[in-house]
């Protein structure tokens, strides 16, 4: 469940102090329609409020746009010095704009801060154009890059979030997505924590107030219509940790920014997240049969994390449970057992482990032999 699609799946199991020896206050009062707080190295829900439920994006919508953009560029689809012009679709687009001129062609690299830190629309239809042919097809492909990622409660109509009934996404989804760009593009992320950016002689801010206000705080966006309300969704970094925080549908920019504060530092000062394993350390190594060899070490590809109430690490428990019989041939990252990771008699998740090596078939005569013992072992136990 936590193999990662591109970055850490999303494991919705709130948090809740049950320790003696840790101490965690109830999650404060957040004013706003939906919420949550992820931490990104282990992928675990703190905190949240009607995840599931739909949503009208608004801006944050851009953040699916961008991803789109960044696997172009890094495909080679899109060059940042690339130049491409505002069609006549692009430039009247109501909302948020860079103020492109349709007669001055704008590189990619420009287009891409535009959208982020000026939350261009303009920026926004110009990019679909040119990597789907119509901003139509390219909603498409955002809907379809959504359910890759596991998205399964967004549909996009449109690359800028402006107001459509059938343009919709939940606070779980656009965790998902925050973590999915951190983790795939981080060449890109810097973006998200700029402060200002000029284009066509007009210098527009950032509105993601916390980017001057907590200087651990480096993205994320942005979003507002009249229907939708001000959303953000914000990230920090601080004491090694990575938080991903979502607020959707609140009264004010000011609001908003306070709220997403709150609960990143709610998540910074009583939770804390330990590595259970580094990536490619055995967890355990575990009996193959009809192989080349008997025997194949097990873990996990990446760093593994759990996040648990701050002060209680040292009451993690885990129980490794193997797959068997387990048979060659077994391919480096072949699920071969569950870990499961508890808390003071809790059991908080339960992870996949995977080989951490190839084990080839043996020749004729040794999985004739193994064939043999798996027999007994049938019969005798």
């Amino acid at each position: 469940m936590i193999s990662r699609l591109s970055a850490a799946p999303i494991i919705f199991s709130l948090l809740i102090a049950t320790s003696a020896q840790a101490f965690v206050p109830p999650v404060p009062d957040i004013a706003a329609k939906a919420y949550l707080l992820t931490d990104y190295q282990s992928g675990i829900a703190l905190a949240g409020r009607d995840p599931d439920t739909r949503v009208e994006p608004a801006s944050l919508t851009k953040l699916m746009t961008a991803y789109l953009t960044f696997k172009a560029v890094k495909e080679g689809k899109l060059k940042l010095d690339q130049q491409l012009t505002v069609s006549d679709k692009g430039w009247r687009t109501e909302g948020s704009r860079m103020f492109l001129d349709p007669k001055k062609p704008v590189t990619v690299d420009d287009l891409i801060k535009g959208m982020i830190v000026q939350s261009g629309n303009d920026a926004c239809v110009t990019l679909a154009e040119a990597i789907a042919g119509s901003e139509e097809v390219f909603a498409q492909l955002m809907t379809r890059e959504a359910k890759r990622l596991g998205m399964n409660g967004t549909n996009f109509k449109n690359s800028t979030g402006l107001p459509d009934a059938d343009h919709y996404m939940t606070v779980a989804d656009l965790a998902k997505l925050a973590t999915a760009i951190i983790h795939d593009f981080p060449e890109f992320y810097p973006i998200y924590s700029m402060k200002e950016f000029a284009y066509n002689n007009i210098k527009q801010p950032n509105r993601n107030l916390l980017l001057y206000r907590d200087p651990f705080v480096d993205g994320m966006k942005t979003g507002h219509t009249a229907s939708a309300g001000f959303n953000l969704v914000a990230s920090t970094k601080r004491d090694g940790r990575r938080l991903i925080s979502v607020v959707v549908g609140t009264a004010s920019d000011e609001v908003r920014a306070s709220e997403s504060s709150k609960l990143l530092n709610w998540g910074i000062q009583f939770q804390e997240t330990p590595r259970l394993y580094a990536a490619k350390q055995a967890v355990s190594n575990v009996a193959v049969w009809k192989g080349k060899s008997d025997k194949v070490n097990v873990g996990f590809l990446e760093d593994r994390f759990i996040t648990v109430p701050r002060g209680d690490a040292k009451n993690l428990k885990m129980a490794f449970t193997s797959t068997q019989p387990l048979i060659a041939p077994i391919k480096v990252g072949q699920s071969v057992g569950k870990l499961a990771v508890s808390l003071n008699g809790k059991q908080l998740v339960e992870l996949p482990v995977v080989a951490l090596a190839e084990v080839p078939e043996a020749n004729i005569f040794g999985r004739a032999w193994d064939s043999i013992r798996m027999w007994f072992k049938s019969i005798f136990g």
